[in-house]
């Protein structure tokens, strides 16, 4: 191990490849993550339930299997959204209804899959109150930034981005309904990966829409969320060809959405930084406008949430009102007075306009976005603006956060790659070239390490 770093700032591939090799034992590495945890974890408040023995227990028992029945993933540790159910550590959702709960014996969809691969479920990583999009809950502003502690790590996956922001962990899940995936990668400088919708079981992850909430990941390598993707089985109709995507020649769309306004002086420099980069190695960039139609989405999305949300927090609602944050009782007593004609409508625009996006997006290699407003907000209470997330989100497409680049504050901001649905591995495919080319020369470097 002499040539090699501290086992805790390897990225998952990196830390898998010694593992296999026998060079690491999942042991070691389970140990080095919670060395780092215990220096930096007073600081970023990432995790809500870290099971020493437990951890150290499961990692000897991986240990033991024989190196001709491990898969790819064979030990490798996994940071666990607070909102997602494991048999082995209670699931609390940052509510004091489930306060006192204890494990129920049932992992969630995703970390069954996982834990079967080989995976080491690590630990319980912080969130919004059941994953809405305020802060609320009985450790409501504890989790920081991995880059700079006085600023907001983003949510509702805020331990998620958090903890692989700050090397405490090389993977972990997330959930998004609006932007709690793609907004805190780019708030902590981590890639951020939401699939297309209905690519992975959302079974046994709590629920706020079924029409938006999808599984993601956090990692901190291109490879890591290609090994992901493997493990689950996340596939297009039309294979990958070529063994490495070339950048020269490419056809990118930047699109700013009509949610252009809002974005700040940090995403608008990063967002030209990107166009320039790309078409310096060679792609052939255009601008995309997109119709008229689409300039509602973020309204619609809103229409859905609300409207769902009357159905998924009525339980919590009815048994413990009191103890909900304000807009979660507000979505249950439809303060906004939503109609159903409304909510009606929401769904039936948006599924007229998944087609068209596909069809349009098809023209292209991926189309380039914003992922936020700007940097991280200074202050823990608000988990920021998830404005640039929702439309990718609701359209049901797979969105990438790509980093690389910085706000005028040195923190990072990131940008987002989209495709039409189920092209999953062509986007992920092309960001393997993409997303290190832009995060060795977009300027920005993490502050922590």
């Amino acid at each position: 191990m002499s040539n090699t770093p501290e086992p805790w700032r390897l990225t998952a591939t990196e830390a898998l490849q010694l593992i296999r090799t026998q060079k690491l034992t999942v042991e070691a590495y389970a140990q080095s993550l919670l060395s780092r945890i215990d220096s930096r974890d007073s600081t970023t408040k990432a995790w809500v339930r870290l099971p020493r023995d437990l951890i150290l227990s499961n990692a000897r028992a991986l240990d033991a299997v024989p190196l001709d029945q491990r898969s790819p993933i064979h030990g490798l540790p996994v940071g666990v959204k607070d909102v997602i159910l494991t048999k082995d550590m209670p699931t609390q959702y940052n509510s004091r209804i489930f306060e006192n709960d204890q494990p129920i014996g049932t992992d969630a969809a995703p970390v069954m899959t996982l834990r079967a691969a080989g995976a080491l479920i690590f630990g319980k990583l912080s969130t919004t109150e059941f994953a809405t999009s305020k802060q609320g809950g009985w450790h409501q502003n504890l989790t920081s930034n991995a880059q700079d502690p006085s600023r907001t790590p983003g949510g509702s996956s805020s331990g998620s981005g958090s903890a692989v922001g700050d090397f405490q962990i090389p993977v972990a899940l997330g959930t998004q309904t609006g932007g709690s995936v793609v907004r805190p990668a780019s708030f902590n400088g981590t890639y951020g990966f939401k699939p297309t919708w209905g690519a992975i079981s959302r079974e046994g992850l709590a629920q706020w829409s079924m029409t938006l909430d999808t599984c993601g990941f956090f990692t901190r390598s291109m490879e890591d969320l290609e090994l992901l993707a493997d493990v689950f089985r996340i596939e297009d109709d039309e294979p990958i060809r070529q063994s490495e995507f070339n950048v020269k020649g490419a056809r990118v769309a930047f699109c700013q959405t009509h949610n252009w306004p809002k974005a700040g002086n940090g995403t608008r420099k990063a967002y030209q930084q990107a166009q320039d980069l790309l078409k310096a190695h060679g792609a052939v960039v255009e601008d995309l406008h997109l119709p008229d139609e689409f300039s509602q989405i973020l309204e619609w999305h809103g229409h859905v949430l609300a409207g769902e949300g009357r159905t998924s927090f009525l339980g919590q609602y009815l048994t413990a009102k009191d103890q909900l944050h304000g807009d979660i009782q507000g979505h249950v007593e439809n303060k906004t007075q939503l109609s159903r004609k409304k909510q009606l409508e929401a769904y039936d625009q948006c599924a007229r306009l998944r087609p068209m996006w596909d069809q349009i997006a098809a023209g292209y290699d991926f189309v380039v976005t914003p992922s936020v407003v700007d940097e991280a907000p200074k202050g823990l209470e608000n988990t920021g603006d998830m404005s640039f997330c929702s439309m990718w989100t609701i359209l049901h497409v797979p969105a990438l956060n790509v980093i690389g680049f910085q706000g005028e504050n040195g923190m990072p901001i990131g940008l987002t790659l989209v495709s039409p649905r189920y092209t999953d591995r062509h986007l992920l495919h092309a960001a393997k070239s993409v997303g290190p080319l832009l995060e060795k020369e977009g300027g920005w470097r993490p502050s922590n390490v």
